[in-house]
């Protein structure tokens, strides 16, 4: 492996200079820059990271923590992420929490071995204690979506709750009176927060939500394929269903098709999340759409705020979901 000594001796300068010329630590003329430079490609020499972060205190590099990053939200999420850090010169390091309290804490050891200047948290699991150890962290943290409990930290979201509501009150709206909802684990924070809109839209429209109304499963596409074959085969299913994450609305509109319901015609239904692929199921989903990338690239300037040493109070910073209409809602039959 090339040495930045090599690079000084074939150079003809100092090793300090060759640091210099890496570092911009301080003015070299235009004619040494350029020999250090050629030499530095010549030899393919790569700078150690570590070297330089030991010596500047800085990696340039954010560490990013969700909780499952195959669910196409989440990707999504990261993906805004990664592109805001990128265009402010930080790289990413991205650990999947998805596996319980254990595989998260090995994670954060990990990021804060690997010296990161700053931590961007996605934290949306049940029983959560990753607060715990994250109290007790030197550097910045910004989390997304949810605040953990104890943790003081700058908080970027988009109401849950809310969402939900303006949701379930679209389907109001269309005349829908019997109105179902698929969510995720009742003990997850972001099913009980979509559920708490439904919730609140039905309380004001002055309509029943009887037993077996709401239907919980996995927050994933097979998961919602069961609820919503369950919702179906009771007595009297409802006319409209809120669903509370598109990657559970898949699930549900394979599990109309199989049963012979035709959407919109027969059952409206709704999702929440917007993924990528939301527009082309069949029918295209009508859906809520969080503002993933303006959350991302809030999540990033604010983080970088707090390295950069900004000492102002914490903020938490609630950005407002759109509902997207398609093809699959209609008006009551």
């Amino acid at each position: 492996m090339t040495t930045m000594k090599q690079v000084a001796q074939l150079a003809g300068v100092s090793i300090s200079t060759v640091s210099h010329v890496i570092n911009n630590t301080r003015v070299v003329s235009s004619d040494v820059r350029q020999r250090v430079q050629g030499v530095i490609d010549e030899l393919r020499y790569i700078p150690s990271a570590v070297a330089r972060s030991l010596k500047n205190d800085k990696t340039n590099t954010i560490g990013v923590l969700v909780p499952n990053s195959s669910n196409p939200y989440f990707a999504e999420l990261i993906r805004w992420i990664e592109e805001a850090a990128f265009q402010r010169g930080y790289n990413m390091i991205l650990c999947n929490a998805h596996g319980g309290a254990r595989k998260q804490a090995a994670y954060l050891r990990l990021l804060m071995g690997k010296r990161i200047d700053g931590l961007v948290l996605v934290a949306s699991g049940a029983d959560d204690e990753r607060d715990l150890m994250l109290r007790h962290e030197a550097v910045p943290i910004v989390q997304l979506e949810r605040a953990l409990p104890r943790l003081e930290a700058d908080l970027v979201l988009a109401g849950q709750e809310e969402g939900a509501y303006q949701a379930t009150r679209h389907l109001i709206g269309l005349g829908h009176r019997a109105i179902g909802c698929v969510s995720g684990p009742p003990d997850l924070p972001r099913a009980r927060e979509r559920v708490a809109g439904y919730l609140r839209a039905m309380g004001e429209a002055g309509l029943p939500v009887p037993p077996g109304r709401i239907v919980h499963d996995e927050f994933t596409s097979a998961g919602g394929h069961a609820a919503f074959a369950r919702l179906l085969g009771q007595p009297h299913p409802p006319s409209a269903v809120f669903v509370t994450s598109d990657l559970m609305a898949l699930g549900a509109l394979c599990a109309a098709g199989r049963a012979g319901v035709s959407i919109p015609e027969e059952l409206s239904m709704i999702g929440y999340d917007d993924i990528d692929g939301a527009g082309y199921t069949n029918p295209p989903l009508t859906t809520v759409a969080p503002p993933k990338r303006e959350m991302a690239s809030l999540a990033i300037e604010q983080l970088i705020d707090r390295i950069k040493g900004l000492h102002t109070p914490l903020r938490a910073t609630a950005l407002s979901s759109t509902l997207v209409v398609r093809a699959s809602t209609g008006p009551l039959p």
